[in-house]
């Protein structure tokens, strides 16, 4: 197994990480600077590098994305700042006046050692859900998508529901198999 910890300030990624991927990967907490951009490889590219100078060895780390189709790339991997100034309730008002509520939840995984880095991108097709729902034991926005072909938003699944489609928006197979 190569030497790699897991860089995140987000406990709970770094549990669904280590469960969904099946690997013993440590997990390190560290305040890398985000930078803005409407590209999650570049966002994660520039995480991994500033990452692995912290911690002086390989390291993973991800971020999300949620794009609704009208909006064009928007909010993206900006998702975060939209859901700190909006909250769920504005994220789903911001669609009211269109007919199309199409979103993209997305994930990239970078893996760098210092000289090789490696991203793995997925995203899946959903909608935004008119109203947030009202169960919020859901990370962020999965109060508020719906993945194609279900009928609940991501908070609203029960557990086994959840990781299916987690695992169609996160490439853990492709970590995996890397």
């Amino acid at each position: 197994m190569i030497d790699v910890v897991y860089v995140t300030g987000n406990a709970n990624k770094a549990k669904y990480f280590t469960r969904m991927t099946k690997m013993d990967i440590p997990h390190m907490s560290f305040d890398v600077d985000e930078i803005q951009s409407t590209s999650i490889s570049e966002i994660v590219e520039h995480k991994a590098r500033q990452a692995y100078i912290l911690a002086k060895r390989p390291v993973i780390v991800e971020d999300t994305k949620l794009s609704f189709r009208v909006l064009g790339a928007l909010p993206g991997p900006l998702i975060k700042w939209f859901f700190q100034e909006l909250g769920e309730e504005g994220l789903c008002r911001l669609l009211d006046s269109y007919n199309d509520r199409t979103a993209f939840a997305g994930a990239a995984i970078a893996y760098f050692d210092g000289v090789n880095l490696k991203i793995f991108e997925r995203e899946l097709e959903g909608t935004i859900a008119k109203v947030p729902s009202k169960n919020n034991t859901g990370f962020g926005w999965n109060t508020i998508f719906i993945p194609k072909g279900a009928n609940n938003t991501l908070a609203d699944m029960s557990e086994s529901e959840f990781e299916k489609y987690y695992a169609k928006i996160k490439p853990f197979d492709e970590v995996i198999e890397f």
